[in-house]
């Protein structure tokens, strides 16, 4: 089967979040990092559909509480139940390709970024939406350790990734670069991997997953966060990965081009003090708009510059990340998109994942 990973920008049926609760790593700031949600919640409910993974009955009746509060269309949100140890859901989520076949959703294994927090109940997720019906597109499951954070394709067959996560002895240990790329031309349909050796951020325990550094806006665009810092501790790194970025080429044999994002003041958590990774490459595409992070910066207005430029057609929504990235991601890190076709009709499943819950 010739599989192809869709890219980020395919028109969506809505995005996927799992909501925090008491019993994440959220709970001591679960009232600001919830205003966070509610903020791309309404976003992304002006748009297109909200998938939300909630613990119950009770936390989804809070939740759409919260919604409507914040100004999100209800009407648009659609709720499933299952436990989770915390809520990234680029990570845990499905992801999407395409082949011969039609649409198939891939469900790989989360260890929690290579065995750092408990994940067994977010690698089960997908399992539960799958069981509540709530899938129009076959699932498949998949015996590889593989997050989508750490994942950039131009839905063309090229895909960019750093080695310094996929290559982590804590995922795949069996498997070296070479099992890696034919795993990922099997499952992904990578014909090329553009691998990126330098780039990372303080504070972030995903072994530089792409999606903090540098993003595909087209087939021949790369959107990256540079550092022009001297001073700062990711001057030099960042820098090096500006220069890998220049060395990588189209499949036409052409540079791509590269937009440069501004970089934030340092972030540090109010309470331990301990540098946060903000980063402005952490943005979400949706349909007709890109909701990007903000960081209370004078920095966040360029960045919805060149932002603007990467996605002349989309509105660029900026949603205050400051709560998100206390815990350790961002913006793109805690949502999954869902192409059209993926889901099934909402309206009978989400009354049968109701009754299954009681």
């Amino acid at each position: 089967m010739n599989r192809r990973m869709l890219p980020e920008w395919t028109e969506q049926w809505g995005v996927m979040l799992t909501w925090p609760h008491t019993g994440t790593d959220w709970s001591a700031w679960l009232g600001d990092v919830e205003r966070s949600y509610g903020a791309i919640a309404r976003e992304v409910t002006r748009r297109e559909n909200l998938l939300v993974v909630a613990q119950d009955e009770p936390h989804a009746k809070r939740i759409r509480g919260l919604i409507e509060t914040a100004g999100g269309d209800t009407a648009r949100v659609h709720f499933r139940f299952a436990a989770s140890n915390d809520t990234w859901a680029r990570d845990h989520g499905p992801l999407t390709v395409e082949s011969s076949g039609g649409l198939e959703l891939l469900d790989f294994v989360f260890n929690g970024w290579g065995n750092k927090w408990p994940a067994e109940d977010d690698d089960a997720i997908n399992r539960r939406l799958e069981e509540a019906r709530t899938f129009a597109a076959p699932m498949t499951h998949v015996d590889l350790v593989m997050e989508g954070g750490a994942l950039e394709t131009d839905g063309l067959g090229t895909l960019m990734t750093t080695r310094r996560c996929l290559l982590s002895p804590e995922r795949n240990p069996q498997l070296d670069e070479a099992a890696i790329e034919n795993a990922l031309q099997e499952w992904l349909g990578a014909d090329r991997v553009l691998w990126l050796d330098h780039g990372h951020l303080e504070g972030d325990d995903t072994d530089s997953h792409i999606d903090t550094l540098a993003r595909f806006a087209d087939a021949e665009t790369i959107v990256y966060q540079a550092c022009d810092d001297r001073s700062d501790s990711h001057f030099g790194d960042l820098a090096k990965m500006r220069d890998e970025l220049e060395t990588f080429r189209t499949p036409a044999g052409e540079p791509y081009r590269l937009l440069a994002l501004p970089w934030p003041k340092a972030q540090h958590d109010p309470v331990t003090g301990q540098r946060l990774p903000a980063t402005y490459a952490n943005y979400l595409v949706i349909n007709g708009a890109v909701l990007a992070p903000s960081y209370d910066d004078p920095a966040d207005h360029k960045a919805r510059v060149v932002l603007n430029k990467a996605f002349p057609q989309h509105d660029i929504i900026m949603i205050d990340c400051r709560p998100i990235i206390r815990g350790f991601g961002s913006l793109h890190c805690i949502t999954m998109q869902l192409p059209i076709g993926t889901v099934a009709s909402q309206e009978s499943n989400d009354a049968v994942a109701s009754q299954e819950d009681q």
